[in-house]
């Protein structure tokens, strides 16, 4: 394609064609030239006009890449992306490149060594550059400077150690970001290369940088290859990683964590229970409770993350006891009925009464699970015949009978000893809340991809599952006297009981308590008497007024409140969001950010090093999208990031997070949103931009309360008082004031 120079005398400005880009080319030790470039025409054409243009010989050894900090290359799929005003460097091509860079890493001189290297760990980033030098059969060649090269630089590292971790650093750089790509599979690496790896997280603690890579390729390993999880597993132990999250650098904490969480869900089902008892042994919860989520400093999303994800994977643990049923035949189980049996009732039975007859031992005992609370009270087995909750209740019940005997005994005897038919019974009530607990705690599901919800209180105890459960018995107890249910009609009783024990909880969890005790103390706060209250309250917010006359104002006033709604998103677009790059194969801290100019015009975006503090400035964003050539916004399994081969794929949160922008014949912006509320703003505003509904539930809420706030007002009474269109004027100051009396 023809370079041509701007113009110099046009005397009308005419707007450049749609194909037509200008940009400014950059070539060292020459002034940059400014040009229009036609994306129509082949990128080698425009290359060797380029080239031309400053009497370069051999074009196809050139190559155009941004001029920005990410110095990425332009390629034929990427060139859509070159915008009005880019500056773009002519620079020798991705494949010489990568021949230059993949001879500089193997000198001799350590300094030119280092500053390759250097240079390599900055364009790995770029697919690019890395699908050349992967030709090169350079992730070999890393491998093998790993490999052998650390016993030469063992000496070099007593001299010159400083230059030491710098080269190491750069060169496990390089490594995690050709990986990253995904062009190379992980399973084809050596135990001699992992057992180096290993290796480092323990030699260079104290070198952030070698340790932080070391950790990102082990985390990486383990989750992209069944057959290198077992050999990592053998060469790095939880005692080795344990001392990493008794510094203080946080980032060092959340990679050493991921590797943990790596670990524990690749780990085959019969060897995580095992696993969960070394995290045990080495007070793996206490230690984070202290050095991480005690810590007098902020914890950040990815750390939040990595805590959420342990919380899962701790909590799965007992999904195997969730669906195993208890087997009536079962000596060892029935006798666990004996223990709670023998527990409640031990003082009033008589001792050792060897002379009594069988029958009047079994009649004995048929009265007592009833009093417990059994359905079945000839075998009360059967009760945990059903999964879920499965044998899980019972272990619940067994727990709290041993560990919070007065409390059980209490709640067993007071409801035994009732004969108003308002008493709760505790088997049946401890299987339904089990089961509860776990649907509140998605036991069994595998962890979100986006989700930060951990709760601090689950840190606190070592069984937190058991005490959990025995704070909530203590109040479904509460809550079902004080809602009066009886256990003549159990099932409707459960449901109503239920349905208000189950708001106690949410609202209590999500304060976030950081204890145990402090979600206990919580729900004291939230009796039924206070739920009732908040209910009303919301109701009376929420009231839907369903006359002919207020049908009819709603209808005439919902356009201006549907119209302070759209303006409202699109405010929210012009602040702008950061969004992050989320990756299957391993989570990283990058960024990219996204917000809208603020005549509408425009979307301005581009990537970020970190996660800003505030709105990010229009002119810092390099990429713009007119919003002139959105052809139309997609969202889940429509978007084509969502399409693609790989793990978020599956995941449904992240499906119900994706959405994406489709400009021109094949250009595509794509979004995950940080949350539901954020998905929301962003397809409402660009539904609005496009001149469509806003159908989002976040819109549908907001058109709810605004009408009812709105309707409420213009039903206040106000007849025969006129309301002044400006407040009225201060009074002038009195001539005196002896008409004021002294109290003292």
């Amino acid at each position: 394609c023809p370079v041509v120079l701007a113009p110099k005398n046009s005397s009308v400005a005419m707007p450049p064609p749609a194909d037509i880009v200008k940009v400014a080319i950059e070539w060292p030790g020459a002034f940059p030239k400014l040009m229009e470039i036609d994306q129509k025409k082949p990128l080698s054409s425009i290359i060797k006009e380029v080239c031309d243009g400053w009497s370069l010989a051999n074009h196809d050894q050139f190559a155009l890449q941004h001029a920005d900090s990410s110095n990425f290359y332009i390629t034929e799929k990427n060139r859509n992306e070159i915008k009005n005003g880019a500056i773009l460097r002519l620079t020798t091509s991705p494949a010489q490149n990568a021949q230059q860079l993949h001879e500089r890493i193997q000198s001799s001189s350590m300094d030119a060594k280092l500053e390759a290297l250097k240079d390599l760990a900055n364009y790995s980033r770029d697919i690019t550059f890395a699908q050349e030098f992967i030709n090169l059969d350079g992730i070999s060649l890393l491998t093998q400077m790993v490999e052998s090269g650390t016993e030469r630089y063992q000496k070099l590292q007593k001299i010159m150690k400083p230059c030491f971790g710098d080269m190491l650093s750069f060169t496990l750089t390089a490594f995690v970001e050709l990986m990253d790509h995904g062009i190379v599979s992980w399973d084809t690496f050596s135990v001699a290369f992992i057992k180096k790896i290993a290796s480092y997280v323990n030699k260079f603690a104290s070198d952030i940088s070698i340790l932080q890579r070391s950790l990102a390729i082990l985390e990486s390993m383990v989750l992209n290859s069944h057959d290198l999880y077992q050999k990592v597993a053998q060469e790095i132990t939880i005692g080795q990683l344990i001392p990493h999250l008794q510094g203080t650098d946080q980032e060092i904490q959340t990679y050493t964590i991921a590797v943990i969480n790596a670990l524990f869900l690749k780990a085959p089902d019969d060897k995580r229970q095992e696993m969960a008892n070394i995290l045990a042994q080495k007070q793996l919860r206490s230690i984070i409770l202290t050095h991480v989520i005690r810590a007098q400093r902020a914890i950040n999303n990815e750390m939040a993350h990595q805590l959420y994800v342990l919380q899962v994977l701790t909590f799965n643990l007992l999904e195997d006891r969730m669906m195993t049923k208890m087997d009536p035949q079962d000596q060892a189980q029935r006798d666990i009925i004996f223990e709670l049996r023998r527990i409640a009732f031990d003082a009033e039975s008589e001792p050792n009464n060897s002379s009594g007859s069988i029958e009047k031992r079994k009649s004995m005992y048929t009265r007592d699970y009833k009093k417990l609370g059994f359905i079945n009270h000839v075998n009360p087995a059967m009760d945990f015949t059903q999964t879920p909750p499965g044998m899980l209740a019972l272990d619940n019940m067994l727990y709290f009978a041993k560990h919070h005997q007065d409390a059980y005994i209490r709640i067993v005897l007071e409801n035994s000893s009732r004969e108003d038919k308002h008493e709760c019974p505790f088997g049946r009530s401890s299987i339904e809340l089990t089961k509860m607990l776990c649907e509140i705690l998605k036991v069994g599901e595998l962890p979100s991809e986006t989700c930060n919800d951990f709760h601090p209180m689950f840190f606190n105890h070592d069984r937190s599952f058991e005490e959990f459960f025995c704070i909530c018995i203590q109040l479904l107890n509460k809550t079902w006297k004080e809602m009066r249910a009886t256990s003549e009609d159990f099932n409707k009783a459960r449901k109503r009981v239920m349905q208000v024990v189950k708001e106690q909880i949410m609202r209590a969890l999500t304060t976030k308590p950081s204890s145990l005790d402090q979600f206990k103390s919580k729900l004291q706060n939230l009796s039924y008497t206070e739920i009732l209250k908040i209910r009303q309250s919301e109701r009376m917010n929420q009231e839907d007024f369903q006359s002919r006359p207020i049908l009819e104002l709603k209808e005439k006033i919902q356009p201006e409140i549907l119209e302070l709604i759209k303006q409202q998103r699109l405010n929210r677009l012009v602040e702008g969001t950061c969004f992050r790059k989320l990756n299957s194969r391993r989570r990283q801290d990058k960024f990219w950010y996204c917000r809208l100019s603020p005549n509408h015009k425009v979307l301005h975006y581009g990537d970020l090093e970190e996660s800003p503090q505030g709105e990010v400035p229009h002119d810092s964003l390099q990429d713009k999208l007119p919003v002139a050539d959105i052809k139309a916004v997609v969202t889940g399994k429509d978007c084509p990031h969502m399409k693609e081969k790989g793990a978020l794929k599956q995941n449904k949160e992240v499906l119900e997070l994706a959405f994406s922008i489709l400009y021109d014949s094949s250009g595509q912006l794509n979004f995950i949103a940080p949350d539901k509320h954020e998905y929301c703003v962003w397809t409402d505003g660009l539904n609005a931009l496009l001149g469509k509904d806003m159908l989002s539930d976040l819109t549908r809420n907001d058109l709810d309360t605004l009408l009812s706030m709105e309707i409420k007002l213009r039903l206040l009474d106000l007849e025969n008082i006129q309301i002044p269109d400006a407040p009225p004027p201060i009074p002038k100051e009195p001539s005196n004031y002896d008409f004021v009396y002294d109290c003292n």
